[in-house]
């Protein structure tokens, strides 16, 4: 189907509550963070997600947009559209506003440097965090949006299917974590163990983000028609597989299943379907979520013995569900979950061909954000200092970094 020409109404009340939850989205990832820290980084913790809805929309507003979406080449867009330069309120994205399609990618750009911050979260400088995410999210995010998401990016062209952003969101993100942590150190302390401080904010946060990825993913159709509501089904049922997934291996891992347990299930299953909910239908999701769910519990559980601390389990639900997600979507796409995906110029690719330029995405976009990632962390390490000097960690971010505390008693 040819993108209309003509400015849709429905399409256009869709995507303005879709940008509103996505945006939402991260004032939870703040809440689910910021119960997993300890007391004494809450707001620390917080600050990390919510400051990336005032400086990256600026980088996106100058010149992220331009370099994800405007003409360019394969690799990279121009800056023909810095600073929106040459778009008015008349113009068009197919059926919506051009304004509300920059502000529905705006809110996908805000969210996924926050999700990095999970897995360096309760010991780096703030000023230094800022830096890295506006360097991040030009040299990373941008050029990988334009990669999948711009009809010449060199990905879209080889059929790369990535509906909401499995690798554009979740694996890029997740893979600059795992970097970060492991080139920062762990915590001090962590060998005495350390325990989230608040389970209630989790898992209230959690249901948050499942609430605003109904616009995450479904949004990413751009209309309000079957794709979305393929999206929107897809968005209910994979996270229920994830919680009774997850709830069920630890049962008889554990012998018991935990809150904490049920709101990871549930982000391992939203983001395992993310790239694969407007290609794949609703039982097919629910096996992905499951799977994904399985083999997240795996790495979120395993993470010592493997060595590496991501404090908030970034890369171990994100980062993983940004590989599975995206591989499964080669095996389970489908013409029955959409039909428009199958026959065109940049549609599915047939049998195995898909699954192959699948893995070929997986390794180039892994990648290029495990190269660029480990340059600026050890860049900023070595110049300004990413991490919080000993005294300052021990006594938490709060009153170290931001001179205030969440709870004053």
């Amino acid at each position: 189907m040819e993108p209309k020409s003509a400015l849709d109404t429905g399409d256009t009340a869709w995507m303005l509550v879709s940008t509103a939850l996505v945006l939402f989205m991260i004032p939870g990832l703040a809440l689910f963070y910021g119960g997993l820290a300890r007391a004494k980084n809450m707001l620390g913790t917080m600050m990390h997600s919510f400051v990336t809805m005032g400086v990256i929309t600026l980088q996106w507003m100058a010149i992220g947009y331009s370099l994800a979406f405007s003409g360019g080449n394969g690799f990279l867009g121009g800056t023909e559209h810095a600073f929106l330069r040459g778009i008015g309120p008349g113009d068009l994205h197919g059926t919506i506003p051009a304004f509300l399609w920059i502000a529905f990618q705006g809110a996908f750009a805000c969210i996924t440097p926050a999700l990095i911050s999970g897995a360096i979260a309760e010991r780096i400088k703030f000023g230094p965090y800022v830096l890295f995410i506006l360097l991040w999210s030009t040299l990373v995010y941008d050029p990988v949006c334009h990669w999948i998401w711009h009809p010449a990016g060199f990905l879209a062209r080889a059929g790369v299917i990535d509906f909401a952003g499995g690798l554009v969101v979740h694996l890029t993100s997740g893979i600059a974590g795992l970097a970060a942590c492991i080139i920062l150190g762990k915590r001090h302390g962590l060998d005495r163990g350390i325990l989230p401080h608040n389970l209630v904010h989790v898992v209230l946060g959690a249901g948050i983000l499942w609430f605003g990825w109904f616009g995450f993913n479904a949004g990413s159709a751009v209309g309000s028609n079957g794709t979305a509501s393929l999206a929107f089904l897809n968005t209910f049922v994979g996270p229920a597989a994830g919680i009774c997934a997850w709830l069920l291996i630890e049962k008889l891992h554990l012998g018991k299943s935990s809150a904490l347990g049920g709101a990871t299930g549930a982000i391992a299953g939203l983001a395992a379907v993310t790239p694969a909910a407007g290609s794949v239908l609703p039982f097919a999701a629910m096996a992905l979520a499951a799977v994904t769910a399985a083999v997240c519990y795996v790495f979120v559980s395993k993470k010592s013995k493997l060595g590496y601390d991501d404090s908030l389990d970034a890369f171990g639900v994100h980062g993983i569900a940004g590989i599975v997600g995206p591989l499964a979507v080669g095996v389970l796409a489908s013409q029955g979950a959409n039909s428009l995906l199958f026959g065109g110029t940049q549609g599915a690719l047939p049998g195995l061909a898909q699954f192959a330029a699948q893995a070929k995405a997986l390794g180039l976009v892994g990648g290029y954000s495990l190269a660029v990632t480990s340059a600026l962390v050890i860049l900023i390490q070595k110049t300004m200092g990413f991490r919080v000097a000993k005294d300052m960690e021990e006594q938490g971010l709060d009153l170290s970094v931001h001179g205030e505390q969440a709870y004053n008693h």
